[in-house]
């Protein structure tokens, strides 16, 4: 980032201090390997470290994860998205296609609570790296296998990015407008959300250990992550015969809910679905008589006569610029917000007030902003403690405290390329 992105971040957030500490953490006890590349798997284990847990990014020797070189770059030319996905990790370096890789990991494996990979199903085991293999060596692992189309099946096999899975997992089938072919949201969602899911069943098969005191298998598919979010699709069909279509920038039967002009050109969300909420909008509209009309007296109504009500809301948002829209209905207590992109969150107080974005200080000591920790806890909050790790920056570390390698032993593998 330039001198003008360094004067933005200071000017709107503090930067927070650089620590690799986890002392206090929630998952702080946890170790964790990560064999996983892009995003739905290393976001998995961007959600545990962000609590703490100790993860260990084993990356190939040379190029490392592929994340190392998406998205954009700063002016220096360094890929910025790393040290998001990447923050609060630390890297080694291993060929897992050499045996003598292979056996590294192995004596890894004694040491970890979790194990992380997405790779396509049967890759593990024809290295002989497969859970039964593992288990053996360390009974209480815990390995979490991220996939697009899940462990089993006849799908299984198919590469799974998340555009694919999105398809299948009927979230692109609804997106976008009736009258055009499906669009995209402008973010890898299904990764993340298989991402989620696989924390999120690493910390549940984690409860269960500390019961049983066995590991398990968390399988965490892509297009089962975007299927479970999809409501009720699957019974609306089978019981009253409704395929939900796309619909723009609304849901049909939800209303007023949808983005409205204003005067000065921007956009305006609001959500007025509710009797008393749409009351309360009606006023503030000077239209009291609204919440009345049995066009509008209920919610089924409202939803009936969805074109009219935006028609109405509109010619009225069109009167007036967006923020004194907004804070006209916050002030009533109706739901009603802008349409942020990257400066808007820079620049807002609610952002600002909570944290939500953090400044984080590299290696070289540039200062990178990005979203904080979530979910928040009161007691043990996680932290962004550091940026994304230089490749291999961990290796001899990890070699050295876990393994107890000596330096000769360490240079010899470093020799043979296996790390």
């Amino acid at each position: 980032m330039g001198h003008a992105g360094d004067t933005l971040c200071s000017r709107y957030i503090e930067t927070m201090e650089t620590t690799n500490t986890a002392s206090g953490l929630p998952l702080s006890d946890i170790k964790v390997i990560e064999l996983g590349q892009l995003i739905a798997g290393p976001y998995c284990g961007q959600v545990l470290a962000d609590f703490g847990a100790d993860v260990l990014k084993i990356e190939p020797p040379g190029k490392g994860d592929a994340m190392r070189q998406w998205g954009q770059s700063d002016p220096s030319g360094k890929p910025i998205w790393w040290n998001v996905i990447a923050r609060n990790k630390r890297s080694m370096t291993l060929d897992l296609r050499k045996e003598a890789g292979q056996n590294v990991l192995r004596k890894l494996i004694r040491h970890v609570d979790v194990l992380i990979e997405n790779f396509r199903p049967g890759t593990l085991e024809k290295w002989g790296l497969g859970y039964e293999a593992l288990s053996e060596i360390n009974p209480k692992l815990i390995m979490v296998r991220v996939t697009g189309f899940g462990q089993d099946g006849p799908y299984s096999q198919r590469a799974g990015y998340a555009s694919v899975c999105e398809a299948m997992g009927g979230l692109r089938y609804v997106s976008g407008y009736p009258d055009r072919p499906p669009v995209r949201v402008g973010i890898s969602l299904g990764d993340t959300l298989a991402g989620l899911h696989a924390a999120l069943g690493a910390m549940m098969a984690l409860h269960d250990r500390s019961r049983t005191g066995h590991g398990q298998v968390v399988d965490s598919s892509i297009f089962e992550s975007v299927f479970g979010m999809m409501e009720s699709i699957i019974p609306d069909y089978v019981l009253a015969g409704k395929v939900r279509e796309r619909s723009g920038s609304f849901l049909p039967g939800i209303a007023p809910s949808n983005a409205y002009p204003a005067s000065d050109g921007r956009d305006v969300v609001i959500g007025a679905n509710q009797d008393t909420v749409f009351s309360r909008l009606c006023e503030v509209m000077g239209q009291p008589g609204l919440a009345q009309d049995p066009r509008f007296v209920s919610h089924r109504a409202r939803g009936d006569n969805q074109a009219e009500l935006d028609a109405i809301v509109a010619n009225w948002t069109r009167t007036l610029p967006a923020k004194q829209i907004v804070d006209l209905l916050a002030a009533a207590g109706v739901p009603c917000s802008l349409i942020y992109s990257a400066p808007e969150m820079l620049d807002d107080e609610h952002f600002r007030a909570r944290q939500s974005i953090v400044n984080v200080e590299d290696s070289q000591g540039q200062v990178i902003p990005m979203q904080n920790v979530f979910p928040r806890l009161s007691r043990s909050p996680g932290k962004v403690r550091s940026a994304g790790p230089a490749l291999g920056a961990n290796t001899d570390h990890a070699l050295q405290q876990w393994l107890g390698m000596s330096s000769s032993e360490i240079e010899t593998l470093r020799t043979a390329g296996v790390i």
